[in-house]
């Protein structure tokens, strides 16, 4: 009781009581209430003064507007208490319906505001944004949407590009390569990430237990491949029945000078070729994509295959239509 009857003395003021009535769903700004209040800004500076030095309210700094809330959570037991019985009475007066109206055409207004800028700025919305925060920052945040329980293959990793950017989201990344150098360098680059497993062995023969892997990728590694159906027969078998799939590859392309320099086994694969190679290694639901094209790349153009290692063993089949988007 004496913890209620210390705060009481901030709420005799009707006025307050009905500040607090608007600040308990929505953060306001001293023009707010006035507004919606139709008080003079010195009155309403006064009593959210009154109310802050009580903790009844709190405020937050946004570039040159400061906006007040009202803690709820925050309140203390006598607060807690009080608050309930003072905003059944307050809430039903003819000045709190009033108040709720005004406070309907403040918020209209602010997002109106929103509504105009971004019909002046939608043309140039694009590169505003990439002006602002890059062009890269959404594909960070999705990442965030994998299932942080997966172990994930990263097999032909390279320099460890995917495992590094993967590894902080999944619960395992075991990374594989055949190139002892790829994987010093791969070792380099996650560091001391406990959660990385780096292995060396080849897409034909994976140092990996059957159906270890939740999720398998193949970035750009399927070209040296001299058997790529053997090789996604080998995927198959560490992948978990229903485990995911994504090859990121080369479409057909006439550069022979990339097996002469870089020592590429395929020029590319076409949908028919990939479609024919997933099925005979057991998957199904079968999607590929053509991905957009870098304006600043020089090499052919990217699709990226996303397939469900069959539930049943992995073996022949009969080939499936092949969707594409």
């Amino acid at each position: 009781m004496v913890a209620i009857l210390e705060h009481m003395s901030a709420l005799a003021d009707p006025t307050r009581c009905r500040i607090l009535l608007l600040l308990e769903k929505h953060e306001l700004t001293v023009s707010d209430l006035c507004a919606v209040l139709q008080a003079p800004q010195s009155s309403v500076s006064r009593h959210l003064k009154t109310l802050a030095d009580d903790d009844w309210v709190s405020s937050r700094r946004d570039g040159t507007s400061r906006f007040y809330s009202m803690p709820l959570d925050d309140l203390d037991s006598g607060a807690s208490r009080l608050w309930p019985l003072i905003r059944e009475q307050v809430a039903a007066t003819a000045a709190a319906g009033q108040d709720g109206r005004r406070l309907q055409g403040v918020l209209a207004r602010r997002r109106a505001k929103s509504q105009e800028f971004f019909a002046t700025a939608a043309g140039n919305w694009d590169r505003l944004r990439t002006d602002l925060f890059g062009d890269t920052f959404y594909l960070w945040a999705v990442l965030g949407l994998i299932d942080s329980t997966l172990v994930v293959g990263d097999l032909g990793c390279g320099t460890g590009q995917l495992t590094e950017t993967i590894a902080p989201y999944v619960r395992r990344v075991i990374a594989v390569d055949g190139s002892v150098d790829m994987l010093s360098a791969a070792r380099a680059r996650v560091g001391e990430r406990s959660n990385v497993d780096v292995r060396q062995g080849d897409l034909e023969a994976l140092p990996v237990e059957r159906g270890e892997l939740d999720a398998a990728m193949l970035s750009l590694v399927l070209h040296y491949s001299p058997d790529p159906a053997r090789a996604l027969a080998e995927v198959a078998r560490v992948l978990k029945p229903g485990g995911r799939l994504l090859v990121v590859d080369m479409l057909p392309h006439e550069r022979e000078e990339y097996q002469h320099q870089m020592g590429h086994v395929w020029l590319g694969f076409s949908e028919r070729q990939m479609s024919r190679f997933l099925t005979g290694a057991g998957f199904d639901d079968i999607r590929m994509r053509v991905l957009p094209a870098d304006p600043d790349a020089r090499g052919p153009a990217l699709f990226a295959a996303v397939a469900t290692r069959d539930v049943a063993e992995p073996g022949p089949k009969a080939r499936p239509g092949l969707r594409t988007r």
